[in-house]
């Protein structure tokens, strides 16, 4: 392990609060300064799509994310301030979410057990109604698709232009031929919509393992140029429609379009989330 990562894995070691039951907690406010969110407010909003995560893999959010109410000093006076204090998971759902770009994020997947948070969701995938279903494989594309863009760059994919062939490789594989512009079109979908958020869950397990694979062939090849990754995701994307093909599935460019995206899904259950929430009396922190 990397001096870097040694530190970072202890600042969210040294965190951590056990309660007198045994059960550990990490306090939201605390996370938000080692994950490098020095705004509240924009810490917030990832705390929203995590507790939408959280409903999608079956856990309880209130249990996860349990709300509580501080007493900071403001001055000559005291003020409460909102608090949650997190299970291990709620924090990994958290990192999950979180920008990105930021190296500490990436650490923190690793440190709240990404597999873990794996297996638990695939025990209750099939429990799962079809818009969970979209959420939660959408969620792991967006990291995944983080990882890959991270590989093709070593692999020699640098500029702009560069990805978008790379990209567009994968789907010519995957889609028999089509373009990214080619689905986008078959799909009916506006100028700025993306094109993984309409698509059902079956679809999109299709490009989550295109996405993981190419991302692990071009570091285990250890490909040097961009003609070569281009072709690594092309033979990638072929190989996974080979397989649907082999078993009888449905083509990919023939499965349904959902009328609603991801984003939409995701909006309407924060409202939900939002509204049940202000029917539940904020509890303090005696």
């Amino acid at each position: 392990m990397s001096e870097l990562k040694a530190k970072e894995y202890k600042r969210f070691e040294d965190i951590k609060c056990v309660r007198a039951d045994g059960s550990e907690y990490w306090s939201a406010r605390e996370l938000a300064l080692v994950l490098d969110y020095t705004q509240w407010r924009n810490f917030t909003k990832v705390i929203d799509k995590a507790m939408i995560a959280c409903k999608n893999s079956g856990h309880d959010v209130i249990y996860d994310f349990a709300e509580v109410s501080k007493i900071v000093d403001a001055g000559a006076a005291s003020k409460p301030i909102k608090d949650y204090e997190l299970s291990r998971y709620a924090c990994y759902l958290i990192v999950q979410n979180g920008d990105p770009r930021k190296e500490v994020i990436a650490l923190g997947q690793t440190y709240f057990a990404i597999q873990t948070y794996r297996q638990e969701i695939a025990d209750k995938f099939n429990q799962l109604d079809e818009d969970s279903r979209r959420l939660v494989v959408r969620g792991d594309i967006k990291q995944w698709n983080q990882l890959l863009a991270e590989a093709a760059c070593d692999a020699g994919v640098i500029t702009n232009e560069e990805f978008a062939v790379f990209q567009n490789a994968g789907y010519m594989g995957l889609y028999g031929g089509l373009t990214v512009e080619d689905i986008h079109k078959r799909k009916g979908l506006a100028v700025r919509d993306k094109i993984l958020d309409f698509m059902g869950s079956t679809e999109l397990i299709a490009n989550l393992f295109r996405i993981s694979q190419t991302e692990e062939k071009l570091k285990r090849d250890a490909v040097d140029n961009a003609t070569k990754a281009n072709a690594v995701h092309h033979s990638v994307g072929r190989e996974v429609r080979t397989a649907i093909e082999r078993v009888g599935g449905t083509m990919p460019e023939d499965l349904p379009t959902p009328e609603k995206s991801i984003a939409r899904i995701e909006k309407e259950q924060l409202a939900e989330l939002k509204r049940r929430a202000k029917k539940k009396p904020l509890m303090l922190d005696e």
